[in-house]
């Protein structure tokens, strides 16, 4: 290592091999040994750092990409940036202050630290510090007990994540460890284990006689039985591995190959990622360690399949270094070359980096490497590769829903509070017929013939739609928005029209789509589909607060970024049932005006709640900012399948022509499906016509019931947790003036793992709320629908909801066994 120019490190402006030199200097010779050496020592470390190096990555020129969102998901957690600290013990031997200023550090950049087993201070300790996810890194002990309280203690203090390491089933030759007879220096210890009894002066020794060689896949259940913390797997090298850990449960990966000896000191672990990340298809996210030395290297693995790095030495020797300081600094320098390489690649977010972004030549190594050629008779193992499709494939929010799909089918016994579903009560088959028999006859009154209905019901129609004059008046009828037919295009369902209204509105990388948190996962799972970034603004008890949503706007055109339409649900909000005040509705348009923001105004259940209801957005808008996005699935059937958008903005194009944005909207159906079907629409008209287009009064028996239901539920909440209980127990919620939803507040975490144990061993299914906020929070209340159920259900449901709770405090509350 070359020498470093103390003028150059005073000023910080050092490289990552800098702070490596500068650490060698300050540190005792057995010292850096100990946390440069690794179990695989030099070799492993190497063929890392080879693999890095034979990637290169494509520059792309006028690609209109000014910065980068370099933000990630991982786990239900927002991430500044696809970078964690990767777990090594006794920070205290480079530091006095230990992991203390590592969690400080990293919290501070927003990023998430793995804390080794072997940590010199107190998970309490970095708890109290920490502003950012810590996972606890977890050997398995001979002694399971040590391992149990290890776990239960990290749980305790808030730790979110269980990361096992699983490739230490011999420890490797510490060759620099031996030559030095290596001893731990007096007072480093590692703080969380028992202290009583056991040398931990010798690491090496140490491990080899305490850990567990033995394990087996049965520890993954093993640890789901200790803890409900979500698992991942350190140590995995191959896709079979890969594949087993993802059947046997586990909730993440990491690529790593350091823990242990590896057989092939030549294979490092970029040149495996996306062999595992193509096995593991989406269902959980893979994580790469080791090698890690710049901004580019996090990007090469984003590439390869990869959601996000662990950086291991580096922190140390920052740590070494500067403390605190030194850590922050390592961290900014790597996050800020990987927003760099974003710019210089043309990948405007984290979840746009893909296999085009690598150069294909010989001077790198493939995207992903290629099979050998089966045998002609053989069936291919895969005919896609799940890095070579589009990253929203694998967003978490699809993986939610799906297991939320799955405990309802598995548990049918169960009284479901998850699905938001109109009350089959009021339906009766027979209506479908003479629905569309009274459009029919509509048509024919109107003068159309007998042929031209006969192609409107039988051939696609209009790309607009068949029933626009029908929709416009209902809604002057209803809502008081006057505008013209042509002003609105008929979607399949509200989700198209969400869809096609986005597409049309955001053309630029610097735009950027602000939303409500909590928020509805239709719209978020449709910027994701078209690499719109998001924004989210905290929602408020009684809703969004126009000064916060104004703050969030200043702060991205700060950034550089074009807030271009703020996403809200006025009305009974999905997922908690909050409704905008009229001051505030006056707010939001003022706002908008100032900014030039759309607002994008989704309001599904205002004609389904008793009550007077506030004026919608739209019927106040006299600057045409709002775009009314409307759907029939709640007011008339789901399985009609019909939507609108009202779209009465002037679009003016270089020539000074001007058209409607419903007119452009209506371009991109035509590619999209063409049209809405015409019988579901002679449908949704028929019950139009029935009510003189007052869908208002058509709803008044379904909006009554679910104004009884809405009550029935809250009485038996109050029942279950009478006033004082509450205030025990922790347990509250929300009380909405209509809509389908509320939310409860619980002291304990709710994930997918409460909600099987709910459905498995209480027999009731709701949401975790976790699943409506875009960069992570929710974890501690629940969604309740109640739209579906009768009164004697919901009666049913709230007990054995009551007993979940009262199980799932009891579990939190549980004393330390020991």
């Amino acid at each position: 290592m070359t020498a470093v120019d103390p003028a150059v490190a005073a000023k910080g402006a050092l490289t990552l091999d800098e702070y490596a030199v500068l650490a060698r200097t300050g540190l005792a010779a057995a010292h850096w040994d100990f946390i440069e050496g690794g179990a695989g020592e030099e070799r492993t470390l190497a063929a890392n750092l080879r693999a890095f190096d034979r990637v290169r990555l494509r520059t792309r020129v006028l690609s209109g990409v000014a910065e980068a969102d370099t933000s990630t998901r991982i786990l239900g957690r927002r991430w500044s940036a696809p970078v964690g600290v990767a777990p090594m013990a006794y920070h205290t031997l480079v530091h006095p202050e230990g992991e203390l200023a590592t969690v400080r550090a990293a919290g501070s950049a927003g990023l998430p630290v793995v804390v080794s087993s072997f940590a010199g201070r107190t998970f309490e300790e970095l708890a109290a510090v920490a502003t950012s996810p810590l996972w606890l890194q977890v050997y398995c002990f001979r002694d399971r007990d040590t391992t149990r309280r290890l776990i239960e203690r990290a749980q305790d203090a808030g730790f979110e994540a269980l990361v096992l390491t699983v490739d230490t089933p011999r420890l490797g030759r510490r060759l620099r460890d031996l030559r030095n007879d290596f001893r731990l220096p007096e007072g480093v210890v590692p703080a969380n284990l028992p202290s009583h009894g056991v040398d931990y002066s010798s690491p090496t020794d140490h491990g080899r006689t305490e850990l567990d060689p033995a394990l087996d896949w049965s520890v993954v259940s093993w640890l789901r039985s200790v803890s409900p913390l979500p698992v991942l797997l350190k140590g995995v090298m191959t896709a079979e591995d890969a594949a087993r850990a993802v059947a046997a449960g586990v909730d993440g990966i990491v690529v790593s190959n350091h823990g242990g000896r590896q057989l092939d000191g030549g294979t490092g672990t970029l040149d495996v990622v996306s062999r595992i990340a193509a096995a593991v298809a989406g269902r959980c996210p893979v994580l790469v360690d080791g090698g890690i030395r710049r901004g580019t290297d996090v990007l090469a693995a984003l590439a390869l399949g990869a959601d996000a790095v662990l950086l291991g030495r580096p922190v140390l020797h920052g740590l070494a270094v500067e403390g605190q300081e030194g850590v922050s600094r390592v961290l900014g320098i790597v996050v800020d070359e990987l927003s760099d390489a974003m710019v210089l690649t043309g990948t405007p977010s984290t979840g746009a980096a893909g296999p085009s972004l690598l150069e294909t030549g010989d001077a790198a190594p493939p995207a992903r490497p290629e099979p050998a050629a089966p045998a002609r008779a053989a069936a291919p193992e895969s005919d896609l590769r799940k890095e070579e499709l589009h990253r929203s494939v694998g967003d978490p929010v699809l993986d939610t829903m799906n297991f939320l799909n799955e405990i309802t089918g598995r548990f049918p016994e169960a009284v479901s509070f998850a699905p938001g579903r109109p009350y089959e009560g009021f339906f009766d088959t027979e209506d479908i017929f003479t629905h569309i028999r009274r459009y029919l006859d509509h048509q024919a009154e109107r003068g159309v013939s007998p042929e031209a209905i006969r192609t409107s019901v039988y051939q696609y129609g209009p790309t607009a739609g068949l029933i626009r004059e029908l929709i416009a008046d209902s809604l002057r009828k209803d809502e008081g928005i006057d505008v013209a037919p042509e002003s609105i295009v008929v979607t399949v369902g509200c989700q198209e029209a969400m869809l096609l209204t986005l597409r049309a509105l955001f053309a630029s990388p610097r735009d950027v789509l602000l939303v409500a948190s909590p928020c509805y996962v239709g719209i978020t799972g449709a910027a994701r589909l078209l690499d719109i970034p998001l924004t989210e603004v905290e929602e408020r008890d009684g809703g969004i607060s126009c000064a916060d949503l104004e703050a969030v706007v200043q702060a991205e055109l700060a950034r550089g970024r074009r807030p271009r339409a703020f996403y809200v649900v006025p009305d009974h909000s999905n997922p908690s049932g909050n409704t905008l005040s009229g001051e505030a509705r006056a707010e939001l348009l003022e706002l908008a005006a100032r900014h030039d923001l759309v607002i994008l105004e989704d309001s599904p259940y205002r004609l389904v709640s008793a009550g007077e209801q506030l004026p919608t957005l739209k019927s106040m808008d006299r600057e045409r900012r709002v775009v009314h996005l409307g759907s029939y699935s709640k007011t008339v059937f789901p399985g009609a399948r019909i939507g609108f958008v009202v779209a009465d903005q002037r679009v003016e194009d270089a020539s000074g022509a001007t058209s409607l944005l419903a007119d452009e909207l209506a371009k991109i159906k035509s590619m999209v499906t063409v049209n809405t079907p015409p019988l579901s629409q002679a449908a949704v008209a028929g019950m139009l016509l029935a009510s003189d287009g007052r869908i208002s009064q058509l709803n008044a028996a379904p909006a009554a019931h679910y104004g009884d239901v809405l009550r029935v539920t809250l009485e038996q909440l109050a029942r279950r947790f009478p006033e004082a209980r509450r205030a025990e127990s922790g347990v509250s919620w929300n009380e909405p003036s209509g809509g389908f939803f509320l939310t409860v507040r619980v002291p304990f975490t709710v994930d997918n793992a409460a909600l099987l144990r709910s459905a498995q061993e209480h027999g009731v299914i709701w949401t975790p709320m976790s699943y409506f906020y875009p960069d992570g929070g929710g974890e501690h209340t629940i969604r309740l629908s109640f739209s579906y159920l009768s009164p004697a259900d919901i009666e049913e449901g709230v007990a054995r909801l009551a007993r979940f709770i009262e199980a799932e405090t009891r579990r939190w509350r549980s004393e330390d066994p020991r």
